[in-house]
C-alpha cells in the first residue's frame, strides 16, 4: 500500500517516516509540505494512502481533502481533537492526535489495510491456491497446506506438512500472491501462514515444532496480527 506523508513541520515528518518504515505492507511514495505540493504530487502519482495534518499554513488538511474530487483512504493527523466531527463526515480512516504511539498507529493502519484489501477483492478473483513451476511442469499449491515460505538465495521453499518445494522466485513476489489476511512476513527470509502458529516465545514463532526468527522491525505489527487475549 502506497502512502503519502503530509505535514508542514519537517520532524513530524521525520517521526512518520519512522513510523511508516516499521510496516511491512506499507511503501513511502513521498513526503510533501502543504497541500499545493501535495495537489502537484497527486497530479504526478497515484498513492493509496494519505498521513495527511490538519493543521497546515495556506489550506487545512481538513480544506485540501474537501477540494479532492477522488480522495484516496486518509489518516487524519491533529494536535487538538477539535476536529473530530468533521474529519469522519469526511470519512477518513482515522483521526490521530499527536503525540502518536506505534501501538494506536499501526491500529489505524491495520484498519487502513483492512479496507484497502476489501475495496480491491472487489475488483480481483480471490484464489486460496498458487500454481507454481517446477521440474518442468506446473504444480498447484494450496493455501490451506502452507507452513512458511523461506527465501534462499535466488529460490524460496515452500513448506508444507511433512513435505517441501524448491521454486526460482523472490520472497517478493511469492509475497504478492498470498492472501494478505492469512499470511504475514516475519522476517526478511520468512512468511509464515498466521494461523500454523503455535506459539511465540524467544523472539520466535514456532510451527510444526520449527523455531522462525521475528526480525525487530516486524514484531509490532505480528502482534497485531495475532488474536490476544
Amino acid at each position: 500500500m502506497k502512502c503519502l506523508i503530509i505535514d508542514d513541520n519537517e520532524l513530524a515528518r521525520a517521526v512518520f517516516r519512522q513510523l511508516v518504515s516499521s510496516v511491512p505492507f506499507l511503501d513511502l511514495a513521498g513526503e510533501c509540505a502543504d497541500a499545493f505540493q501535495t495537489l502537484a504530487f497527486l497530479q504526478n502519482q497515484q498513492v493509496d494512502l494519505l498521513l495527511l495534518d490538519v493543521e497546515m499554513p495556506g489550506l487545512s488538511g481538513l480544506e485540501f481533502l474537501k477540494s479532492l474530487t477522488v480522495r484516496p483512504l486518509t489518516i487524519l493527523i491533529t494536535s487538538k481533537k477539535d476536529y473530530a466531527f468533521e474529519a469522519f463526515e469526511l470519512n477518513v480512516v482515522d483521526y490521530l492526535v499527536k503525540p502518536i504511539t506505534l501501538p494506536r498507529f499501526l491500529a489505524a493502519i491495520n484498519h487502513a489495510n483492512e479496507i484497502f484489501q476489501l475495496k480491491n477483492s472487489t475488483l480481483q478473483p480471490q484464489n486460496d491456491f498458487i500454481f507454481v513451476r517446477t521440474n518442468g511442469s506446473l504444480l498447484k499449491i494450496a493455501f490451506a497446506e502452507i507452513l512458511w515460505v523461506e527465501a534462499m538465495g535466488d529460490y524460496v521453499t515452500f513448506q508444507m506438512d511433512g513435505k517441501k518445494h524448491l521454486i526460482h522466485s523472490t520472497l517478493r513476489q511469492v509475497e504478492e500472491k498470498l492472501s494478505p489476511s492469512n499470511f504475514l512476513r516475519i522476517h526478511r527470509s520468512h512468511i509464515v501462514a498466521l494461523d500454523k502458529i503455535e506459539a511465540v516465545e524467544d523472539g520466535n514463532v514456532v510451527i510444526s515444532k520449527k523455531s522462525l526468527p521475528i526480525a525487530e522491525n516486524y514484531k509490532a505489527v505480528l502482534l497485531t496480527r495475532l488474536n490476544l487475549l
